[in-house]
Formats: C-alpha cells, structure tokens, sequence
C-alpha cells in the first residue's frame, strides 16, 4: 500500500500475495510428507494420512509463529513494517490450514464410531488429571475456535462495528491460541516422538516469540518510565523541540495509561493520539507525509492539527493542546474531542520559546 489515504479492496498485488502463500503451504506440506516417507525406520511403513494431519499441523503454527513474530520485528526495524500490510491475509490462511488439520483429524480418528465426530473429541479421552495421558486435543480444539473467531471478524466490517479497541482485544486472543498449540503439540504428536527435531524447534518457535515480545515490551517501557517523572503544572514534558525528529514524532505515555504522539514538521509542533482508527496502529511510529500524519501499519492519514483525515474520508482522531516553554515541549494530559483544532506550538527561529 502507498502512503496515499485511498479505499483499497482487492487488487491485483494481494491477490498475487495470497496465491504465493497457497503454493508456499502446498509445497511445505509436500515436501514435509516426502521427507516423512524417505525417513521411516527400515520395515516400518508412515501412513500418507497421518502424514498429512502432521504436516499441515506445522505449517499452520509455523504460520502462527510468523504472524506473532510480524509486530515486534516492525517495531524494532522500519524494513518489516510492510509485513504488516497483509497480516490479515496471513491470518486467514493460517486459519485454512488450521481447518484442513482439524478436519482431516477429526475424520481420521474420530469418524469410525457410533459417535458424533465432536463428540468423540471430548469424551474419548478422559484423563484430564494425568499429563502423559492428557487430552492434547481438546486444546487444538479450543485454540482453533479461537483462531476461527478471529478469520471470521478480519473483515474492515466488523472493525467498524465492533470499534478498533474491541477488535484489537477480540485478535488479542492469538497469544492464548498460541500458547495453547504450544500445550498441544507438546503434550500430543511430542509425546510420541523419538527425534529431538519437533521438540526443538517447537522450544526455539516459543523461545523466539517470547523473546521477541519481552524485548520490545522492555524497550516501551524503558520509554514510559522514563519520562513519568517530565511533569510540570499538569503538563507531560516532552523535550526540546530539536529532540522531535523532522515530519516524525516522539510517543510519551499519559498517566491513564494512553500514549499521545507528539509531531514536528513545517516549524511546528502538534500533538494526537498514539492509536490510529483502523487498528489501533502506532501513529508515533509513523511520520508526516504530505502534510498529514501516516499510520505505519496501513497509511491512514490524519491531519497533524485537528486529526481529521482528508477529504473524501472522515475519520477522527483526539488531539491535544501543545505549548513550548523555556525551550521545552509540553502537552497538555487532557484529549480534547476528535477532530478538535488545536493551534500547533510555533517553533521561534532563535531558541524554541513559546509563540
């Protein structure tokens, strides 16, 4: 996607982007079955089925791993923020493949008898109180719900009835499903598995993953901490003026919680919320591009002065008063309504006083 604020639906580049990911999957599944065939022990022979179950299993949590892997990556490089365009896309294909493991095992191993199919998942197997004995299914299944719920509500639709905080608590669910395929492999195809292959990677995917989130999570709070203490008369204190880079913006935490984004450009100094409307996108991330703040993740643009976007869209956003003071930055904590104009802080061409 350009940086253009434009309606954009299906197109010829994301339609490209999904066949490449239907022909990645299909040939990471046939290639893992005919590893899986070449490699049985002598005299044994590996059922194509099972194969199959095990081999679209992986892909759909090395996909998971991937996806989990997207945000934290963007935040640490600018070069993987294109990741995020067409997470969406990644997700719904995860999904595809998580459906296509689950109905093949689920006809596989429970279709033969006298019960439903579902049925049999849930009582064919009652140890509960036993680890080695544990129901790994069951698990799958609940994180494949999960998963579901969120295919289901990936549409721009449903972002804009359930609102871009609840969506993005509702897509929050990920990690619980992730954890939960982790408790599932390990406690399912782990348990029967002589090589150390699955059980390393499937501890490095985990590893990475926390590692990753923990990394970035520090780094945002290293930021938040640190300017907890920047306070005078009510007001947060950013810095000087120079610390803001050009057409870009420093993010500083509120005291409920919120990040407002602080932008400089044109010799001015603006202030919005840190959340854009479509995802809750990182707006501080992202830098002023003719004239209007761009969202890094999707280019949704507002202007820097009232947080509308350009006409013909009309999204808003909340802005916040700015003012410059013996050379420093200082916003005022209290959001004003979206789309209220806000008169930015002019910086003086010698020294940064208040205009």
């Amino acid at each position: 996607m350009g940086h253009q604020y434009k309606a954009i639906q299906w197109n010829k580049n994301k339609i490209v982007y999904d066949l490449y990911m239907a022909v990645a999957v299909l040939v990471f599944v046939g290639v893992f079955m005919a590893i899986g065939l070449q490699t049985q022990p002598t005299g044994h022979t590996a059922d194509p089925v099972v194969l199959a179950i095990r081999a679209l299993g992986v892909a759909a949590f090395t996909l998971l791993t991937v996806i989990l892997a997207i945000g934290p990556l963007a935040r640490l490089s600018p070069r993987f923020a294109p990741m995020l365009y067409n997470r969406r896309h990644l997700g719904v294909m995860t999904f595809s493949v998580a459906a296509a493991h689950f109905g093949l095992a689920l006809l596989w191993y429970h279709s033969g008898g006298p019960l439903n199919p579902l049925v049999s998942l849930f009582v064919s197997n009652p140890l509960y109180d036993s680890i080695p004995g544990f129901p790994f299914e069951v698990l799958g299944f609940v994180a494949f719900l999960i998963l579901f719920v969120m295919a289901a509500t990936s549409h721009d639709f449903w972002l804009n009835n359930l609102s871009a905080p609840v969506w993005k608590a509702l897509h929050m669910l990920v990690y619980p499903a992730y954890i939960l395929l982790v408790f599932h492999i390990t406690l399912g195809a782990l348990m029967t598995e002589k090589s150390m292959v699955y059980p390393i990677l499937t501890a490095v995917s985990f590893a990475s993953i926390s590692a990753l989130h923990l990394y970035t999570g520090y780094g945002e709070w290293r930021i938040d901490n640190g300017m907890k203490s920047l306070k005078a008369k009510g007001w947060i204190e950013i810095g000087a003026p120079d610390d803001i880079p050009n057409m870009r913006a420093v993010i500083a935490p509120l005291p409920k919680g919120d990040r407002v984004a602080v932008f400089r450009y044109d010799n001015k100094i603006s202030a919005v919320t840190n959340a854009c409307r479509h995802q809750n996108g990182p707006l501080g991330e992202g830098r002023v591009i003719d004239g209007c703040i761009t969202c890094p993740w999707h280019g949704w643009q507002y202007r820097p002065d009232d947080g509308v976007s350009p006409p013909p869209f009309t999204e808003k956003i909340a802005t916040y008063n700015v003012k410059i003071e013996a050379g420093r930055v200082f916003v005022d904590p209290k959001p004003n309504p979206p789309g209220t104009r806000t008169e930015p802080a002019i910086i003086a061409e010698q020294g940064a006083k208040a205009p």
